[in-house]
């Protein structure tokens, strides 16, 4: 005779007044220890305990029930690239996330493809976030900043060619990278550029730009300045290449170092000499463009670092009724090597 199987009894969810009992404090003092709280002095014997205990029973605390105790939550928002991004933005996003958890927020990732600024924010206003860092991929508006702050977001911080009203704005001003490329090239003789244009979705955001940068310097001087679209891929390297001779270009500004590192490497296999034929300057200052041959000539780009922007947010946080700041982000300086 078979006996059926028991069902598995539910188990009971922890709470802040079973980790009390075990820790054998108050269900306040609990509140303090895992809520990180400043205010109010524990010993360090008393938090040790409190997080055994908490450990022990597996209880962590209630995210919405923290925010209806003090009015707003501890999450920021930060919508997710959908843009191919370099190495250096890379490591700027996971300083920032680093300084962010640090501070004792929870950084939420959201992915707004296909979102513009408006639907962006109801979508964003949503989950009810205490700050949302908007890094320059959607675009805000002063309607997107207030449809957040009615939803209860405490601060708005905008990273872009221009300040938007009513956030905190951090402005990067991308024509200073293209402006500094052309400057160095000039300043060796050359006067043919181009300017690589990739072609992959979304990076006009900071190529359209830059090559604007190019231009206005190149004017004064009577250069000529020609768009060059490529896509990231080896063939379509190769295929630029293979053109390159009939283009009459002494020199070309290659958007960032990787796209820099993958049209010299095309050229030099067509041929071509790096700079004899054609001199080549990316932006970056990649460790990798310097351990080419010949090394890599860039712009170097001096931006803000996550600590400084994650403690911004703080701030913003703590008094949402501060006037927005402004803050200019990007200088950038040209450094020549042996590629021009």
């Amino acid at each position: 005779m078979t006996q059926t199987p028991r069902e598995p009894r539910e188990r009971s969810v922890p709470t802040s007044a079973d980790v009390a009992r075990l820790a054998g404090v108050s269900r306040a003092t609990v509140s303090y220890v895992l809520n990180n709280a400043s205010a109010v002095r524990i010993s360090e014997p008393t938090r040790r305990r409190v997080r055994a205990a908490a450990e022990e029973l597996g209880y962590v605390p209630h995210a919405a029930a923290r925010t209806l105790r003090a009015g707003h939550s501890r999450m920021v928002l930060l919508p997710t690239a959908h843009v191919p991004v370099g190495p250096l933005y890379s490591r700027f996003l996971n300083e920032l996330q680093w300084a962010l958890r640090g501070l004792d927020y929870t950084v939420v990732q959201y992915g707004s493809m296909g979102l513009d600024g408006d639907s962006a924010a109801r979508a964003w206003a949503e989950l009810r976030p205490a700050a949302v860092v908007s890094l320059g991929e959607t675009v805000m508006t002063p309607h997107s900043v207030e449809v957040l702050k009615r939803s209860g977001v405490r601060a708005v911080i905008t990273l872009g060619p221009r300040p938007v009203e009513g956030a905190h704005s951090l402005v990067m001003d991308q024509r200073e990278i293209g402006a500094r490329a052309a400057e160095h090239l000039l300043e060796r003789g050359y006067r043919r550029l181009g300017v690589i244009m990739p072609e992959e979705p979304g990076l006009g955001l900071f190529s359209e730009p830059r090559l604007a940068g190019v231009r206005g310097a190149a004017e004064p001087h009577g250069a000529t300045v020609r768009a060059v679209p490529l896509a990231y891929e080896e063939e379509a390297a190769e295929a630029l290449a293979s053109r390159w001779r009939g283009m009459g270009l002494d020199a070309v500004y290659a958007y960032n170092d990787e796209y820099a590192m993958l049209l010299m490497r095309a050229l030099q296999d067509a041929g071509l000499s790096v700079p004899g034929d054609t001199a080549v300057i990316g932006a970056d200052d990649l460790l990798l463009g310097r351990l080419l041959r010949p090394r890599l000539s860039t712009v170097r780009i001096d931006v803000v670092t996550g600590r400084h922007l994650a403690d911004l947010v703080d701030r913003a946080v703590r008094d949402q009724d501060g006037a927005p700041e402004r803050h200019g982000l990007m200088g950038a300086t040209a450094v020549g090597r042996e590629s021009t």
